[in-house]
């Protein structure tokens, strides 16, 4: 099995270009950063266009509302088997 090194949650505050970005990808409900962030944690400029691009595809549009993305992403995320 292949296994993406990261930098630990706890190390995060030690390193100023994660600093500012952990408040920003840290999952609320767990309480830690999601693989699908932490992968990108040896690259910072990575991770923040990661998470602009995940931000702006899930705001509202014209076309769809960020419910019905939200919803989109679920049923996805249901049909892959992901908890993400």
């Amino acid at each position: 099995m292949a296994w993406i090194h990261i930098v630990p949650d706890e190390e995060w505050i030690d390193d100023e270009a994660l600093q500012g970005l952990y408040a920003r990808v840290l999952d609320k409900k767990y309480g830690r950063i999601d693989y699908v962030m932490a992968v990108h944690s040896l690259n910072p400029r990575g991770l923040a266009a990661h998470d602009a691009v995940y931000r702006s595809a899930m705001a509202g549009t014209r076309s769809l509302r960020k419910v019905e993305r939200e919803l989109i992403a679920l049923v996805v995320s249901m049909e892959n088997e992901c908890h993400y």
